[in-house]
């Protein structure tokens, strides 16, 4: 197989850690998923715990073009003039550049598909899946009835779109990209990953 990084964004109820998993243990390469928030931990002194819920904490009030400016082409650096949330951000940034250099990997989250967008080697992916299933994925995870369900998927869709705006400047989950969008609905998480894999025998990435 050539060098591939696939970069997995996903949808809350979309299970991309599971397909992540699985298309990692198919390729026969490794899997980052919470690993990059020890490893940004090393990094910045920050806590994995504290670098994990950044996700729910950040809101629209973050500007990116102070993120603009600490960045460099030779990646993302340290600036004590920033908040906190950036410098835990920038860590992430550079693990996940770090990885990708190293050899052929599955990356779920994190921004992954943005930071790696340049990279020829990064084919980036965005899961979704259908409304109901990603409410009734909410009632199990949470013990919500219907109206806290819609509630808790209304957080948890903005959470994320606000944490990708305000870090990236792009639109999360935008078609235009990514190589591949996918409704994990019907087909399960076995059937993403085929989808994946025929995606990278068409592209020659597989022998």
């Amino acid at each position: 197989m050539k060098k591939t990084i696939v970069a997995i964004s996903r949808a809350y109820g979309a299970h991309g850690t599971t397909v992540g998993s699985k298309l990692a243990a198919l390729l026969g390469v490794p899997m980052f998923d919470k690993k990059i928030l020890d490893l940004a931990s090393e990094r910045s002194g920050l806590s994995s715990e504290y670098i994990g819920k950044l996700e729910e904490n950040i809101t629209g009030s973050f500007l990116f073009n102070l993120a603009a400016g600490a960045y460099s082409t030779h990646g993302f650096h340290h600036s004590y003039d920033v908040p906190m949330s950036y410098t835990a951000f920038t860590a992430q940034a550079n693990a996940i550049q770090e990885i990708a250099k190293k050899g052929s990997c599955v990356i779920v989250g994190r921004c992954s598909d943005y930071l790696l967008r340049d990279d020829p080697d990064c084919v980036k992916v965005f899961l979704y899946a259908q409304r109901e299933d990603r409410l009734a994925q909410c009632k199990r995870e949470f013990g919500l009835d219907d109206k806290g369900a819609e509630q808790q998927l209304r957080k948890l869709d903005r959470n994320r779109s606000n944490y990708y705006k305000n870090f990236t400047g792009e639109n999360w989950g935008d078609v235009y990209a990514h190589d591949l969008s996918i409704n994990v609905t019907g087909i399960g998480t076995d059937g993403a990953v085929d989808v994946i894999m025929d995606y990278l025998k068409a592209a020659g990435r597989l022998d």
